[in-house]
């Protein structure tokens, strides 16, 4: 046979292998679904080129990769939730995949592809995002003429993030989603006080959603609970952190370029109208306020986190995190423990440390806003007939009977009695109420 009759051949033979070698494979396709926003990610072999548009009548989203290929065969399409009713998808004659989303309502989408990390692999994810959203205000008293406090409580990752994972296989998302609801059930059982679990699933949220629904809600406190990890095995303890002061830089000037989305930022005062130097100002002053009480509600915070377990760190920190940016929010971020220590990630699992967590962190949360009750609140407004005092505190090491009492302006033998106590013997980790409360 002639070398170029055979060399034809070849080229013929081998053509449609190395086209294949050139697709990119669809491995896997997820959803997840929360309140107001809907995840799609395609697991894929490599990045490719996409292309995503809208139909009507019914909706529909479209998303065309080319070149693709996936393999129905092996790869299940996941069955419709939240806002997706059904997913499809093909292989098409040009060397295309394409993913049909049927809808469910009304929604706006965004698609974007993320590079490998961790486990996971080169991904092409598509988030629809409900437009039923609306903006909440806090409830009213009509009784008191007075506003409940709002609380914000964000269960940190989800969904396809699950976090640190322990040697025992415990997922960061799934102990700090426990603790986050028994926070929530003690803020919503203080007089005064209400909760809004920014994530109450298994759903992902970007950092800037969980910012965005926290003032949406017009939070006076945002919590976000997480579960620390460090190479070290051996590294323990509980942690507060909030924003750096280069962090609030940064984000002062990202809300300044966007001043047009930022009228509520300041109490109220729009900076549409200002100019660069003054709006500058103005944030940077709501921006410092916000950092001074988030630094004054951690140290609250961090002393009772001590009752129950060590401390990491003695002082609060501060960082950079996306998470605690809000300008106009006193924020926090608490590592409850390390759930890459075996011990640690152990005492995360049960239910009983996961309540003894959330009542410090509500201990501390209370204490800080009896001291610093935001005017126009049923606290402020109740404060004195209460004398000031929260209902329950949790004992932290160095506390005392007598300080105490002291602290709260009540006897000791008062104290003992509301209390059931036989003498003045008090533990750490103990929960004390506070007569008056």
């Amino acid at each position: 046979m002639p070398r170029n009759i055979l060399s034809g051949l070849l080229l013929a033979v081998l053509l449609p292998t190395s086209m294949a070698w050139a697709q990119v494979q669809v491995h896997d396709v997820r959803l997840w679904a929360g309140p107001d926003t809907t995840r799609i990610v395609l697991d894929l072999s490599s990045p490719a080129s996409h292309q995503l548009f809208t139909l009507e009548n019914p909706g529909r989203v479209v998303v065309d990769l080319k070149p693709a290929r996936i393999d129905l065969g092996a790869v299940r399409l996941p069955s419709g939730v939240g806002l997706v009713r059904s997913v499809r998808g093909a292989n098409r004659a040009d060397g295309e995949v394409r993913i049909v989303l049927d809808l469910a309502g009304a929604a706006t989408p965004r698609s974007f592809l993320v590079r490998p990390e961790g486990r996971y692999g080169h991904r092409l994810i598509i988030e629809l995002d409900a437009k039923r959203a609306r903006a909440q205000v806090p409830v009213m008293r009509a009784d008191a003429g007075s506003r409940d406090l709002v609380i914000a409580i964000d269960a940190g990752h989800g969904g396809e993030d699950p976090g640190a994972i322990g040697r025992r296989g415990t997922r960061e998302k799934d102990v700090v989603l426990a603790v986050a609801r028994r926070l929530a059930e003690q803020v919503d059982r203080e007089p005064g006080m209400r909760a809004v679990l920014i994530r109450d699933g298994d759903y992902f949220l970007s950092l800037q959603q969980r910012v965005a629904k926290a003032r949406m809600h017009r939070a006076d406190l945002f919590v976000s609970i997480h579960a620390d990890a460090f190479k070290n095995p051996n590294a323990r303890g509980s942690s507060v952190y909030v924003l750096s002061a280069k962090g609030a830089t940064d984000e002062a000037a990202r809300w300044l370029a966007a001043r047009e989305n930022a009228a509520d930022l300041v109490g109220g005062v729009s900076l549409d109208d200002k100019d660069d130097m003054l709006a500058s100002v103005l944030l940077d002053l709501s921006q410092n306020a916000s950092i001074g009480a988030s630094l004054e509600v951690g140290d609250f915070v961090l002393n009772r986190l001590g009752a129950v377990n060590r401390l990491h760190k003695s002082s609060v920190q501060q960082a950079g995190f996306v998470v605690l940016k809000a300008p106009d929010i006193p924020s926090i971020l608490v590592e409850t423990a390390f759930i890459s220590n075996l011990e640690e990630e152990q005492r995360l699992r049960e239910a009983r440390y996961q309540s003894q967590l959330a009542t410090a962190v509500m201990s501390g949360v209370r204490e800080y806003f009896y001291v610093n009750p935001p005017p126009g609140t049923w606290i402020a407004r109740n404060r004195s007939s209460r004398g000031g005092s929260p209902r329950e505190i949790v004992i932290a090491r160095g506390d005392t009977l007598s300080g105490i009492a002291n602290r709260y302006n009540v006897s000791v033998p008062v104290l003992r009695r509301h209390n059931g106590l036989k003498d003045d013997n008090i533990r750490v980790g103990q929960v004390l109420t506070i007569p008056g409360g």
